[in-house]
């Protein structure tokens, strides 16, 4: 054969690829990170020939590759599927996936060679296609060549093969509108850092080490707080490891989680249901409930899907006291805290959840906690909620009764104006800390993400905080910038 027809031949199964690729799907880059209970399996590539596109049960004749597809099965026989039929068109491509359908043209085209099938009609449009998109592939061969130089010098000079570093800063701008009495600068300036370097050994699991450093005094402490802010007087911009834990699974089905410290309640559940839970600026946004009287530090717990919509959660923390007898054992721990939640996140309008806590914060009495959540998914809108009852074990800790009580009902509206967005309001009656009556918060925000490393929530918050110099009703204004990298 002529040295212009061999060219040819190698011409035309980078072009098939080509075709290949386009009509499938495009490589993924990077996958998404891992969230505790959202850890799943890698799919093998297991590919199956069709003889034709009707049998490829997820493409339709009104899909754009359609007819692309019907040629590349029906004429050249060179895609393969899924053992269910299925193409799955709309999902990243693997190396392996991308190899065997271009083997399978590769098969095609030997075979047309041995079997004469290559006419002069067919050997001229090669020559032609080479000749016209000759430049092209020359640029598209330097490319891939700076691609894989690129790839070589960062797999040389890579921080880990197993470990990824992330980091979220959080400063807030917080003011009242009213001079609050005996309160010399009511304006406060906080913030926090966070530093998260994540293992993954088998790429199921994670091992979690944490660095964080905050500074500024949270306005809204005695009110639940800022919900990324810490109260840090006198230990400004110290560096601690504020998360350590190992997550993984155990079969489909169960994950367990083991923590050295800072892991307490609402750390065990696959979800808190409410929406403001994340964007919210103040804590009540996150429902109180699961801190309200509770301690512990160390600990380990589990989540395990009963079906694909039912989840069960439990966990134990603990914190040991200072110079505790080690022969006692971690469940007299001076601080500590059992959680069980039930909860079902349904593909349609409602999510629901149950949760049983039983915590001691140190005073030596327990309180037992009862909540239901609900959250109403009506598309443009939600509505949400809690409700708690804290039986305080009949050792009254705060006022002159032996429970107390909290709840939660607010709105949100994802995606308002701009994509990501969300616009929020609730209002969140928190248990009886120390005032003898039950405190309230009610805040309205609007987190806004301004790209995909900045988001800005402005907020106004209003209820009785106890600012500490009075017990007393406030009215604030705050930006919370959140940098994510």
């Amino acid at each position: 054969m002529s040295k212009l027809l061999w060219k040819s031949l190698l011409a035309a199964p980078a072009a098939l690829g080509a075709v290949l690729a386009i009509s499938g799907t495009s490589v993924a880059a990077e996958s998404v990170e891992p969230s505790f209970n959202e850890l799943s399996a890698a799919e093998p590539a297991q590919l199956a020939q069709v003889t034709s596109v009707d049998e490829l049960s997820d493409v339709l004749p009104s899909d754009w590759a359609y007819t692309a597809l019907q040629n590349l099965v029906e004429t050249y026989g060179c895609i393969e599927g899924y053992p269910n039929r299925t193409f799955r068109g709309d999902r990243a491509l693997t190396r392996y996936e991308f190899a065997a359908g271009l083997n399978a043209c590769l098969d095609v085209i030997s075979n047309l060679i041995v079997g004469g099938g290559v006419g002069e009609s067919d050997l001229a449009t090669i020559r032609r296609l080479q000749e016209e998109f000759q430049a092209e592939l020359a640029t598209l061969r330097g490319r891939v060549d700076a691609l894989e130089a690129d790839v070589a010098e960062l797999e040389a000079n890579q921080f880990s093969t197993t470990t990824k570093l992330r980091g979220q800063v959080d400063s807030h701008i917080v003011a009242p509108f009213d001079e609050l009495e005996g309160v010399e600068d009511s304006t406060t300036f906080t913030n926090r850092v966070q530093m998260n370097f994540d293992t993954s050994f088998t790429g199921e699991d994670r091992l979690r080490v944490r660095l964080q450093a905050s500074g500024g005094a949270d306005p809204l402490v005695a009110g639940a707080g800022l919900a990324n802010a810490d109260d840090a007087i006198g230990e400004e911009y110290n560096v601690i490891v504020e998360d350590f834990y190992y997550l993984f699974p155990v079969g489909d089905r169960l994950d367990i989680i083991i923590a050295a410290n800072n892991i307490v309640t609402d750390d065990y559940v696959v979800s808190t249901i409410v929406p403001f839970d994340g964007p919210s600026v103040a804590d009540p946004g996150g429902p109180v409930f699961y801190d309200f009287d509770m301690g512990g530090s160390a600990g380990a717990g589990f989540s395990f899907a009963l079906t694909n919509n039912i989840a069960i959660d439990a966990g134990y923390s603990f914190d040991e006291a200072e110079g505790a007898d080690p022969l006692i054992g971690i469940s007299a721990a001076s601080e500590q805290s059992y959680i069980g939640q039930v909860t079902f996140i349904s593909d349609g309008i409602l999510d629901l959840a149950g949760t049983f806590i039983r915590g001691d914060s140190g005073d030596g009495a327990f309180t037992n906690t009862f909540a239901g959540l609900a959250n109403l998914d009506f598309g443009r809108f939600m509505v949400s909620g809690y409700y708690a009852y804290h039986d305080l074990d009949g050792t009254p800790a705060v006022g002159d009764d032996d429970f107390t009580t909290s709840w939660m009902a607010g709105i949100a509206i994802p995606d308002l104006f701009i994509e990501g967005a969300q616009l929020g309001a609730y209002y969140a009656g928190l248990p009886e800390y120390t005032s003898g009556e039950n405190p309230y918060m009610i805040e309205g925000y609007y987190s806004i993400p301004v790209n995909q490393f900045l988001t800005i929530t402005p907020a106004l918050i209003y209820g009785d905080i106890d600012s500490g110099a009075a017990d007393e009703e406030a009215f604030y204004g705050a930006i919370r910038a959140t940098f994510e990298f």
